[in-house]
């Protein structure tokens, strides 16, 4: 991956095509981290819908064990999107062109962890919330803010309903037909670059997913890895820069 084409992707300076191409990595990244922890732990982690609606049936039926394992995953996402979100400011508040690298950098390093000592980190005995669970909640919650703020809640990487929605809608539009008519109404017309963007979104979605499925099968959490080394190689070279432009700014201080 050029030096260049690296920092452009988390630079403060953004563009449509940075947003959709660090959507592309990310979206592949959670597909995979999700397929993987399916397997691992039993719960999609990004799939904040899913676990909502199981803790209210838990509530429901007075499975009060369950009911605080799902609200502890709702809470690991909500704390993950909340440090992505400080992450950016603080950064942003200094003048780093790092404020979009740091929830990235974080993101490796908990996937690194979790590929490293996934296996200390499964529940054990009784039903409960697992070390596990809670720290990919939270990095999905610390990847889903930050090409959020990004994009400006254009893109979305760690679920898909909103994604394969757009995909319905702009899919209407293509599918109308525009009869002449005395009406002033201008002709529907379909978005094509961004049903394109949508469409590739998923598509790596769920090239990701595949391979961490087959990957995790096979070499178990170390599957992992590879993806924590991608995510650091997205992160390293703004937060390098910034370390080499200490100095300078130590002495403008």
């Amino acid at each position: 991956m050029p030096i260049h084409y690296a920092r452009s992707l988390t630079s403060p300076q953004r563009s449509a095509r940075a947003n959709r191409h660090l959507g592309f990595a990310l979206a592949f990244v959670a597909g995979a981290t999700n397929a993987g922890a399916f397997i691992a732990v039993g719960l999609y982690t990004s799939h904040m819908t899913g676990i909502v609606s199981s803790l209210a049936d838990d509530v429901a039926q007075w499975r009060w064990v369950l009911a605080r394992n799902a609200l502890g995953a709702v809470a690991s996402f909500v704390a993950g999107a909340a440090t992505s979100a400080v992450l950016i400011n603080f950064a942003r508040r200094r003048g780093l062109r790092s404020e979009f690298a740091w929830p990235l950098l974080l993101e490796g390093l908990l996937l690194l962890l979790f590929g490293l000592l996934g296996t200390q980190l499964e529940p054990r005995g009784e039903p409960r919330l697992s070390a596990a669970i809670v720290l990919l909640c939270y990095t999905m919650g610390l990847q889903n803010a930050l090409i959020t703020k990004i994009s400006g809640a254009e893109i979305r990487t760690t679920h898909m309903t909103g994604v394969v929605t757009d995909i319905g809608i702009e899919v209407g539009r293509l599918l109308y037909w525009n009869r002449r008519s005395r009406a002033a109404a201008a002709p529907v017309r379909a978005h094509r670059g961004r049903l394109r963007m949508l469409t590739s979104l998923l598509l790596a979605f769920v090239a990701g997913g595949v391979l961490g499925a087959l990957g995790f099968e096979r070499i178990g959490y170390l599957a992992t890895v590879p993806l924590a080394a991608f995510v650091l190689l997205l992160a390293m070279v703004p937060v390098l820069d910034d370390v080499r432009r200490l100095p300078m700014r130590a002495r403008d201080a």
